[in-house]
């Protein structure tokens, strides 16, 4: 396998965790059981699952009213976008 198709794979995987984390954590909100802390769903985004975490954030109305962990979120996902570009220019 080439690098190029290791990272896509990588990053579907982180986004997918990203997104499962914060269905999970919303569904055990709703129930009073243990969270999630918000240092490992921020990670979730700062590795890669930026896209998956903010679509979670979204598709679960989760984290939507704590506006600095929305802003970091979003912060995560914009940085991550520009680098995707920028990456993307050099290699043409």
């Amino acid at each position: 396998m080439n690098l190029y198709l290791i990272g896509i794979i990588y990053l579907a995987v982180m986004n997918v965790v990203a997104f499962a984390a914060f269905g999970y954590d919303k569904w055990k909100a709703k129930r009073g059981g243990w969270r999630t802390p918000e240092k490992l769903l921020l990670a979730f985004a700062l590795f890669g699952g930026s896209i998956g975490a903010w679509s979670g954030m979204k598709v679960f109305r989760h984290k939507i009213r704590k506006m600095k962990f929305k802003a970091a979120v979003l912060l995560i996902l914009t940085v991550q976008c520009l680098g995707a570009l920028a990456a993307g220019r050099m290699m043409l």
